[in-house]
């Protein structure tokens, strides 16, 4: 419409029954313009809801161990950690010491790299970190293709 004075461009949109909705303030002159402001922002949230239903969710799942964890649990265990990776979700492995266990964190690697072998075909870890009483690794899935 071009260069419009403001009371001119306020009986217009009322004429069309549409809002008059300030685009750019800073412009010299400021720039307006005439839309049914209510139905934008029906569309905005629409849009916005389809793009979060989209998105992935990053799920992390946890399982814990101890040092003296039999076989069977262990199995147990990693056969969990295989699903949840076959899910797409990141897995937490923590391994929990216990009174004078923390003088043999040696073992605690030892574990950590025996499920870091058993998961080897379905997520790839990252280097077991320790702090305090508490050993961690982080397992994420394979891309799936």
């Amino acid at each position: 419409m071009g260069i419009v004075a403001f009371e001119d461009a306020v009986q217009r949109a009322q004429e069309n029954e549409l809002d008059l909705v300030l685009v750019a303030p800073q412009a010299n002159p400021p720039v307006c313009r005439m839309m049914n402001y209510g139905k934008y922002q029906y569309e905005q949230n629409k849009k916005h809801q389809q793009a979060k239903k989209k998105q992935g969710k990053n799920k992390v799942k946890e399982v814990k161990f101890h040092l003296n964890t039999e076989e069977h649990d262990f199995n147990t265990k990693v056969s969990h950690i295989q699903s949840f990776l076959q899910k797409g979700c990141k897995v937490k492995v923590s391994l929990f010491f216990r009174g004078r266990e923390m003088a043999h964190t040696d073992f605690g690697y030892e574990l950590l790299e025996q499920v870091r072998q058993h998961i080897s075909e379905y997520g790839s870890a990252e280097s077991p970190a320790k702090q305090g009483r508490v050993m961690s690794m982080m397992i994420s899935p394979l891309s799936q293709k």
